[in-house]
């Protein structure tokens, strides 16, 4: 889930950046310190906005410096347990795919896959079903839902699992499939129900 989240911290502003904008050195600060890392506490920080500087700072003994006070708020993707997901095939391997979903990639399992018996082609990038003959390929849209959810501090990758085990999970195609199987079959009980 994407959400955001309002953070306080504290900005140094080297000497050399006293006659830049102090609203941008601290922005710029705190871009290299926040996106792009990973915290257990509110996920994969994506961007960060709205940030307010104090215009007045401290300075410590033996650094030239000055510290100000900064309150910003930081798009954050927090993966949850249970929630469905839609994202995109980015890469096939023999043991299942990985799904961008937002700022990270997931793992689909080849056994989270479909109950169907399943062969890879990782040199063609696609992953195919023996009866139905369904393809998950590269480049397929899919929706999932999250099983697992591992994440690390800092610029360690967290891990995602998930899975399309589940009625209308999977590639939109199957998923219109499976609708359409719906409607017909209730159709049809219908039709005998009033017979």
């Amino acid at each position: 889930m994407f959400q955001l989240t309002e953070l306080e911290s504290v900005v140094r502003i080297a000497p050399s950046n006293f006659s830049k904008p102090l609203k941008k050195v601290a922005l710029e600060t705190l871009k290299v310190k926040y996106e792009s890392t990973i915290s257990p506490e509110i996920g994969y920080v994506v961007l960060i906005t709205d940030i307010k500087v104090d215009k007045v700072g401290k300075v410590i003994p033996g650094d030239g410096a000055t510290y100000h006070r900064a309150r910003f708020n930081v798009l954050t993707f927090f993966p949850k347990i249970q929630e469905v997901v839609e994202g995109e095939v980015v890469e096939i391997t023999d043991f299942g795919a990985f799904i961008r979903t937002g700022p990270a990639d997931a793992l689909l399992h080849v056994s989270q896959i479909t109950d169907d018996y399943l062969t890879s082609d990782v040199r063609q990038g696609i992953i195919q079903a023996s009866s139905t003959s369904r393809v998950l390929k590269i480049g397929s849209k899919i929706r999932v839902r999250i099983t697992a959810v591992s994440l690390g501090r800092g610029a360690a990758l967290g891990k995602i699992g998930v899975t399309c085990r589940q009625p209308f999970l999977g590639a939109f195609e199957w998923i219109e499939e499976d609708v359409k199987s719906a409607h017909t079959s209730k159709a049809s009980k219908k039709g005998k129900s009033s017979a």
